[in-house]
């Protein structure tokens, strides 16, 4: 039996990110998904604060990409984002 190789795609999301960005970035990444069906979506977080919209921004992503049986990874996170993820108990949701 042949296993296929996971299909990724690779976006950015550059800071800062304010609470009327939301929609919008949330509309551009679900297009993303569905134009590409990937298995895992790795999330280039760029000049992102580390703050509570910057969480909702992330955590919007990702159930957006579970609805497309998607998995989001964060990449290039800074520390300080990292912690309030754990922080906010999202660890598990939002992957390093």
């Amino acid at each position: 039996m042949e296993t296929r190789a996971a299909r990724t795609v690779t976006f950015a999301v550059v800071g800062p990110i304010a609470r009327d960005d939301l929609p919008g970035l949330s509309a551009r990444i679900c297009a993303l998904l569905a134009r590409s069906r990937p298995d895992i979506a790795v999330c280039r977080v760029v000049d992102v604060g580390p703050d509570a919209v910057t969480v909702e921004a992330l955590a919007r992503l990702q159930l957006a990409a579970q609805r497309y049986g998607c998995k989001v990874l964060l990449r290039d996170a800074s520390a300080e984002l990292l912690d309030l993820v754990a922080f906010m108990g999202l660890t598990e949701v939002l992957s390093g």
